[in-house]
């Protein structure tokens, strides 16, 4: 992001950007609490105000060094039981809706693996070559593109982070186990902030 503010914390519609992600999530009746999982030295989180969650919301100072290494440690924090539903999601993710959120865990919360939010790809892929230039055109049906939250039992999740912690989601590590996590259909609003650009389409989408 060019930032030297850590991007979860860059202003977007007057709030710090992990803002928005906390609100749907805490907003959510089917969800009981909120971890934040945050870097042990993290000393930023303390100087916003989040009373307007109340208890619902529980900062977790055990981050790692990685994605799943952060999601591990949160997991084991928690001391949540193993049947226990847990959703991941990211900061970066500030535009998620109460629709998306609820159509995730209906559709999920009687399935026997767990799934994640996902979009179709529709945009042509191109393989580059070392030069950067086309080596060849992917064929794009059946792509789809990972969003989250990810949603799984808690002793599941935990078993497939131990056995396979060098993943960049936790439906990676899922299906190493040799499972097949659902696919449940979002749409492109809930894109990952990567950019500077994108702060402005977030703040525009927040502004509907």
């Amino acid at each position: 992001m060019g930032r030297e503010l850590p991007k979860q914390y860059l202003p977007l519609a007057g709030h710090p950007m992990i803002y928005h992600a906390l609100r749907t999530l805490c907003q959510s009746v089917d969800i009981s609490t909120v971890f934040v999982v945050l870097a042990p030295d993290d000393t930023l989180f303390r100087e916003y105000q989040w009373s307007c969650f109340g208890d619902k919301l529980q900062p977790l100072y055990c981050g790692g060094a990685t994605r799943a290494e952060s999601v591990l440690n949160g997991l084991l924090a928690a001391e949540l039981g193993a049947d226990d539903w847990v959703l991941v999601h990211d900061a970066a993710r500030p535009n998620l809706s109460q629709g998306q959120l609820a159509r995730l865990i209906t559709e999920l919360r009687e399935d026997e693996i767990g799934g994640i939010l996902a979009v179709p790809v529709a945009d042509t892929l191109k393989r580059a070559d070392a030069d950067q230039r086309i080596a060849r055109t992917e064929d794009r049906v059946g792509l789809w593109q990972a969003q989250t939250p990810q949603m799984f039992r808690t002793g599941l999740l935990l078993e497939a982070l131990r056995a396979v912690p060098n993943v960049t989601d936790e439906a990676s590590a899922i299906e190493a186990l040799g499972l097949h996590p659902k696919l449940v259909a979002s749409d492109s609003s809930n894109f990952k902030v990567t950019y500077p650009q994108d702060i402005r389409l977030a703040e525009l989408l927040l502004g509907d």
